[in-house]
């Protein structure tokens, strides 16, 4: 499993990338739980970490407006990051979620056929009137993308796992890997969830809060990163 952290800015990002993350995730969550940062932080996270791991952008947790979101899927492609992130915020339908990220990773991939395009449903999206990550799997590989993912939508303390059953998560990744997809799993991960992790065994874990002191609107310390990972391997 690979580590992904989000930080909002070039200190955070290299507290991330000293700690030993696997993916720099780049996010605004003033904005959102897949809140966009300015495709400047975008550069200046690039320029900080030397291009020493990948880099992964948010461009917001989207409700039906194709248009827009390809418009920022290219804006964070052109600004260099490797992945780039949309949420499926208020999404009502399969046909709604197919048409938006079919439009969004033709932005993309007419762009850099190498840039991975990421897709995130929700755990909690009864609350937030979209569909199910379940759909995902099966969404995203119909219209080409490479990373389906589930996170929560509502920051409020509530996990992921407070919403779906370890076993529900297993069939989400293996659903996944049956098309070939990449998976990855966030949403107020906490350190006691680490175990469930290990066995569900996505290709990536997504974290901010957790490696902040538990309060993501806090400052993501390099020591927190080390000790996550350190029982990442450990447990």
């Amino acid at each position: 499993m690979k580590l992904l952290v989000s930080p909002i800015n070039t200190v955070e990002a290299r507290a991330a990338l000293d700690g030993g993350a696997d993916i720099i995730d780049v996010k605004n969550p003033k904005e959102g739980s897949l809140g966009a940062n300015f495709p400047w932080m975008i550069r200046a996270v690039i320029e900080e970490i030397e291009s020493k791991k990948p880099v992964s952008a948010t461009i917001g947790d989207f409700n039906f407006k194709p248009g827009t979101a390809s418009l920022a899927a290219l804006g964070a492609a052109v600004s260099g990051a490797d992945y780039i992130k949309i949420g499926l915020y208020d999404i009502q339908t399969v046909d709604q979620a197919e048409e938006l990220l079919s439009k969004v990773v033709k932005s993309i991939k007419e762009y850099d056929p190498n840039k991975k395009a990421v897709v995130a449903a929700y755990a909690d999206y009864t609350r937030i009137n979209s569909i199910s990550p379940m759909l995902l799997p099966e969404i995203g590989a119909k219209v080409g993308f490479d990373v389906v993912m589930i996170d929560t939508g509502i920051k409020d303390g509530r996990s992921t796992f407070e919403y779906m059953s370890e076993e529900e998560l297993t069939k989400f990744v293996d659903d996944a890997r049956e098309l070939n997809l990449t998976t990855a799993l966030a949403g107020t991960i906490k350190f006691e969830d680490i175990d469930a992790l290990n066995r569900i065994n996505p290709d990536i874990i997504g974290i901010r809060g957790v490696v902040c002191g538990g309060d993501r609107s806090s400052e993501i310390k390099k020591e927190l990163v080390e000790e996550f990972i350190a029982q990442m391997n450990h447990s």
